[in-house]
């Protein structure tokens, strides 16, 4: 895709005015950093980062049907979403791969705000409107109502709520709050591991929230920190850890599925779970130098025995770490094993998860 075709979000202009290196992604032109990868993610591990994440997608869907039709197509318990609560879920294909990871929030009684991948949400979106024929619900795609900025850090709340005047939802909880006069929804989730809470505004109001969130010192922080961050935290990302053609066992998702509710791909999913699968995702540290990336095979001995899925440096560990697709027998914590970076064989070692843990 051309630069010129690259989509833009509400705060594009923020983005120009700070020095952002500006990349494509995912259809967009996002920033990846501003002052230096580095910097962004020590910013959110020991103060407050904020992250625009307006390319992300968002469907509504609501109706007499909605919980039953999203007990179909989600792999977790719907049920268990009280009102205003946010759930984890995959969106499997009929043979159990991951189409996407999603968030869902449920706004009303049969009313919930589904929060797509800025890749997938197209395919999500055309997934969604296939299954819901078979339910009394409507899905529908309301992407351009929402700019999306994630707010993460140990102070993130306390600076969040103090300059945006708003009261802020507890974890894994969601509600509807006013900021610049208009409707907008906090959300208690993220991906980096900090506290925080991530709000979907309106877009005409997206350029002087950015401007009263800089003013109180928040830091601004690219895709390059969001990368490093969830992954000490060992949070997948689509296209790394998670495709159509891997299933949600194998890449340590079990907890999200609920098999029982015979959504589609349950089937698989539950024979995976029982029989085990070839290979298993693990986070590993490399011992020593060298910086592993996605691609990078994964060696005991002689043998390949898997390959890595994502892998950085680690700014909070100041080691290479990463996640890798391994023989299930070796997935363990503490295994030895060598990845093949540029040709170079690096010892590591399989770690438990996560990578990073806030001490005290």
């Amino acid at each position: 895709m051309s630069d010129a075709a690259l989509r833009r979000t509400p705060f594009h202009e923020q983005h120009e005015d700070l020095g952002a290196k500006l990349v494509p992604f995912a259809g967009w032109e996002m920033p990846v950093t501003y002052e230096g990868i580095r910097e962004e993610h020590s910013a959110v591990r020991t103060h407050v980062g904020m992250f625009d994440v307006s390319h992300m997608g968002e469907v509504e869907v609501e109706g007499p049907g909605a919980l039953a039709f999203l007990q179909r197509v989600l792999s977790n318990d719907v049920a268990k979403i009280e009102l205003g609560g946010a759930q984890y879920s995959c969106l499997c294909n009929e043979t159990g791969g991951v189409i996407d990871d999603l968030f869902t929030y449920r706004l009303g009684g049969d009313r919930y705000l589904i929060v797509t991948n800025a890749a997938n949400h197209e395919t999500d979106l055309a997934w969604l409107g296939r299954w819901s024929r078979e339910f009394d619900v409507s899905v529908r795609d309301v992407a351009d109502r929402y700019a999306m900025l994630a707010v993460q850090g140990p102070h993130a709340r306390a600076v969040l709520s103090a300059a945006l005047r708003i009261e802020l939802p507890p974890r894994m909880r969601a509600w509807p709050v006013k900021i610049g006069r208009r409707p907008a929804l906090a959300c208690g989730t993220g991906y980096t591991g900090e506290d925080g809470v991530e709000i979907l505004i309106d877009p005409e109001v997206a350029a002087p929230i950015w401007a009263e969130l800089l003013d109180a010192g928040v830091v601004p922080c690219g895709l390059g920190a969001r990368d490093t961050l969830r992954l000490e935290v060992c949070f997948p990302l689509h296209g790394n850890e998670l495709s159509a053609e891997r299933n949600p066992i194998e890449a340590g998702l079990g907890w999200c599925c609920a098999e029982a509710t015979g959504f589609v791909g349950s089937d698989a999913v539950a024979e995976a779970r029982a029989n085990g699968t070839a290979e298993k995702l693990a986070p590993f540290l490399i011992e020593g130098a060298g910086i592993p990336r996605p691609g990078n095979p994964v060696l005991a001995g002689a043998e390949t025995v898997g390959t890595v899925s994502s892998g950085t440096f680690s700014p909070s560990l100041e080691v290479g770490a990463g996640m890798a697709y391994l023989r299930s027998d070796l997935a363990e914590p503490g295994t030895e094993i060598e990845i093949d970076v540029r040709g170079k064989h690096r010892r590591a070692r399989v770690a438990s998860k996560p990578l990073y843990r806030k001490v005290g």
